[in-house]
């Protein structure tokens, strides 16, 4: 008997997803459980393992493609079925499915090396789907246009308010007529308001505008001799991501200097023991999520989100810890950090960075941080200004670690130091705030007292 493979639900608020990758081709045999393919929703990159045993009898959607969830993606002959079993009853996506995949399958296309300017068919594809870790805002009451409910996310919703667009004036592109990310940023980008005309012109093929093109004509970016890459699905979502904060936030910029030799000392002496007793590798990020910790405790509006005229102050510290992958970036959420210890924190550092870079990690699990720590020292960099992590009002950046020479007492001495960052949304945080936050974290690290077993 044929078994339907579906395009999976990864989350509540996930009503799509992009097949990126086949990790088998028709007539290869499987295991149930075993990784049939890799997609990428607008919260997480994951491998799907088969539903059943069998042979994969046919490919239903090519990587590149978009498509409802609960779409048949592929089917399988069951082990022990006959080859010649009956073809089954067409999958049943949402109405609208049909154009919204076949735009998605836009970004195959590639200019021609040859001519210095490409036509607008050769453009990089659209964008799709809110980013990684937004986390939803209170709902905004659902508008009627012609008694149907407007289909739309959070995020969507709180772009709409934010730019007040009315939602019922945008036609949407999505699954079953949902007003997408892609359509609300054309609306803000083309000036739509709650009076404007209900049309905003934008065909399904067309390349998404707002994160991707920024107004620079294309003949200045295709000259001489140059090789067009797509666009991966994150990349996008990156690019839409990192717009939309800078388009929001406000930021502004703190620098701050410790002196982590005790810490680093610590860490030489113990991380052997530390490995032994506990399986994990002691590096440097659990000490810095632990004096971030206390400095949100200390200073609770940089663990805030704004929502319009209003600053929504979280009683949890939920971290997100930026990990570098081969193929983009992603930010797993540590939640509840304020209730772990020291080896809770750097168990989870371990297990979330290993997860994120097998393609493992729930979309629960990249959602919802409340303040988020990059660490650009780790390649290392001296220190880096990183853009907000919406909907976060800070970021923390940690550069690298290294040995100068410094004054103590009117002595040169050779100390650890390493430069910290914070970029704040000056809406919700002063500069008087940010440095207290700066210090209260730079004394953490300096007079560190913790046990680390």
């Amino acid at each position: 008997m044929a078994v339907d493979v579906i395009m999976p639900q990864m989350g509540e608020s996930i009503f799509e997803g992009t097949i990126t990758k086949w990790l088998k081709k028709p007539g290869d045999k499987i295991a149930r459980d075993e990784p049939l393919f890799e997609i990428s929703t607008d919260k997480v990159d994951a491998e799907i393992p088969s539903p059943s045993a069998g042979v994969l009898r046919e490919i239903k959607v090519n990587e590149g493609q978009t498509v409802p969830i609960q779409t048949v993606v592929a089917l399988i002959d069951a082990a022990g079925a006959p080859s010649q079993s009956a073809a089954p009853a067409p999958a049943k996506p949402a109405p609208a499915a049909s154009a919204p995949a076949s735009a998605e399958a836009a970004p195959a296309a590639k200019p021609a090396a040859s001519k210095p300017v490409p036509t607008p068919a050769a453009a990089p594809g659209p964008a799709k789907g809110p980013a990684p870790t937004v986390a939803p805002s209170p709902a905004q009451p659902s508008r009627q246009n012609g008694g149907d409910k407007i289909r739309s996310s959070p995020l969507v919703r709180r772009i709409a308010r934010e730019n007040q667009i009315d939602l019922a004036q945008i036609p949407g592109t999505g699954a079953g007529g949902r007003v997408s990310k892609r359509d609300i940023l054309a609306a803000t980008e083309g000036g739509a308001t709650a009076p404007a005309a209900p049309a905003i012109p934008a065909p399904s093929s067309a390349p998404s505008r707002g994160a991707l093109e920024v107004g620079v004509p294309r003949e200045r970016m295709y000259f001489g001799h140059y090789e067009v890459q797509p666009m991966s699905n994150m990349r996008q979502k990156i690019a839409e991501h990192m717009v939309l904060s800078k388009r929001v936030s406000p930021h502004v910029y703190s620098v701050e200097e410790a002196d982590v030799t005790g810490i680093a000392k610590l860490r030489a002496n113990a991380k052997e023991k530390f490995e032994k007793e506990s399986g994990t590798k002691l590096t440097f990020m659990p000490f810095f999520i632990r004096a971030a910790v206390e400095a949100l405790r200390a200073f609770p509006t940089v663990n805030s989100s704004v929502d319009g005229t209003n600053i929504v102050l979280h009683k949890e510290c939920n971290i997100g810890i930026a990990v570098a992958l081969d193929w983009g970036l992603i930010v797993p959420v540590i939640k509840n950090a304020e209730e772990k210890n020291f080896f809770g924190l750097a168990r989870a550092v371990t297990d979330l960075a290993e997860r994120a870079r097998s393609k493992k990690l729930k979309p629960e699990e990249v959602t919802e941080s409340t303040f988020s720590i990059t660490n650009p020292g780790v390649f290392g960099g001296l220190f880096g200004l990183p853009v907000i992590n919406q909907p976060n009002v800070a970021i923390l950046g940690l550069g690298t670690i290294e040995k100068r020479p410094v004054v103590i007492d009117d002595a040169i001495a050779i100390r650890s130091m390493v430069y910290l960052t914070l970029s704040y949304d000056h809406r919700a945080v002063d500069g008087a705030v940010a440095h207290q936050f700066m210090g209260h974290v730079k004394h953490t690290l300096q007079d560190w007292t913790e046990s680390i077993f």
